[in-house]
């Protein structure tokens, strides 16, 4: 995988993060890496912050999945909080359960805090489930 240092996260926007760099894959690969991408989604939303009873990838805490052709992934992450008691935990359970997926040969999480994370990054189905509107 291509050395990622120093590529900060896209600004936030209405669009859920990891869904605005869907375009940027060459047309050779986009259809498998578009599946795999697809299954990477399913399996972050497998994953909860335990103070919160939402999903991570709903909650907004993902800010970048790249998938090479090779099918090696990298997720850049934030936490609710640079204290967030699972600030250590989290990350290496994502990366498990993305090891675990076929097709997937490599994977790495890569925890960042900037920008900061804020609510406003839920999705409108986490806030539903939350109630804040």
């Amino acid at each position: 995988m291509q050395d990622m240092q120093g590529i900060l996260p896209s600004e936030p926007t209405e669009a859920t993060p990891a869904e605005s760099h869907a375009s940027e894959e060459p047309a050779a690969s986009a259809t498998p890496t578009a599946d795999l991408r697809e299954k990477v989604i399913e399996v972050l939303r497998t994953c909860y912050d335990p103070e919160i009873p939402v999903n991570i990838y709903d909650l907004g805490l993902i800010y970048d999945i790249e998938i090479t052709p090779e099918g090696a992934v990298l997720v850049r992450m934030t936490l609710t909080a640079p204290g967030c008691p699972v600030a250590f935990s989290l990350p290496v359970e994502v990366e498990t359960k993305l090891r675990s997926l076929e097709g997937v040969t490599d994977a790495r999480v890569e925890l960042v805090w900037d920008p900061p994370w804020t609510p406003d990054r839920m999705s409108e189905a986490a806030r539903l489930q939350l109630g804040w509107w």
